[in-house]
């Protein structure tokens, strides 16, 4: 009868490749995670419509229904005044999908088997930020066809126009971070949906999108001129129509980049324990 001498495992240390090969991995899975969202939105075009269409409709409704009724002191009457204000209103709603599509990837398992693939983990939530802001993009640039169809002009030149465009993005993606955690943090889509709604109509309608400020009442004032989505549609406004930058300018970009450093790490803690 013969033994057979079965030696111990050990465990082999498997070394990482060197940090600039780390980083195009990273970059070529995120790639392939944008690009995946981009596959399910054109087989799923209603999503996309349905994105458009809401904004298109507040600008119709507020150029149309309330625009008479509404006098505000700049060149250009009303329509002027309110196309910064949607545009901004629009990157902050837009953006909230992100929440929804994070905690559906939890629900359903995709984030588990992303996880269990050999890929960066970094790429799931930069995928997707990139994602929302690439359709934010498409969102914002039919909506400003729309504001000119109804009479809208830039008047302050051509790259305060673009530098405008520029900060409404930016501001779609400040909250797409809090949405990332929010979606990531809650878990549950319906209840994702339910609370994107307690602090995303404040903001935005308890500002200068749609109205001025000295409007409203005295108790309200402190909060929509201080709160940072007036402040990011006031240098958005000055932008388009002309006026002082550099208060709102600083503050805006004050508030985007806390927006971001708070948020950023939150979402990617939650990311780890969620998965």
């Amino acid at each position: 009868m013969t033994t057979t001498n079965l030696s111990p495992l050990v465990a082999l240390d498997v070394l990482r490749p060197p940090r600039a090969r780390q980083i195009r991995l990273g970059a070529a899975d995120t790639a392939a995670l944008t690009r995946r969202e981009f596959l399910i939105w054109l087989r799923n075009p209603s999503f996309i419509f349905f994105t458009i269409i809401q904004p298109v409709m507040f600008v119709l409704l507020f150029r149309y229904v309330f625009g008479g009724a509404i006098h505000v002191p700049v060149p250009g009457g009303y329509v002027d005044f309110l196309m910064p204000g949607i545009i901004a209103q629009s990157a902050a709603f837009a953006s909230f999908a992100t929440a929804i599509s994070l905690a559906r990837q939890l629900q359903k398992g995709v984030i588990d088997r992303f996880r269990a693939m050999p890929m960066a983990r970094s790429a799931v939530l930069l995928g997707r930020l990139i994602a929302d802001t690439l359709r934010l993009v498409v969102t914002l640039l039919v909506l400003l066809g729309v504001g000119y169809a109804v009479g809208f002009r830039f008047r302050n030149g051509a790259l305060p126009a673009l530098l405008m465009m520029l900060l409404g993005i930016a501001l779609g993606v400040a909250i797409c971070t809090i949405s990332a955690y929010v979606g990531l943090a809650i878990k549950d889509e319906e209840s994702v949906s339910s609370f994107g709604l307690v602090w995303l109509f404040p903001l935005s309608f308890v500002s200068s999108a749609f109205v001025t400020v000295q409007s409203m009442p005295g108790w309200l004032q402190a909060f929509a001129k201080n709160q940072p989505v007036t402040i990011v549609i006031d240098e958005m406004r000055a932008l388009a129509l002309g006026g002082p930058l550099a208060l709102h300018g600083w503050q805006s970009a004050v508030w985007l980049a806390g927006i971001v450093a708070v948020f950023v790490p939150l979402a990617v803690r939650a990311y780890r324990r969620a998965t």
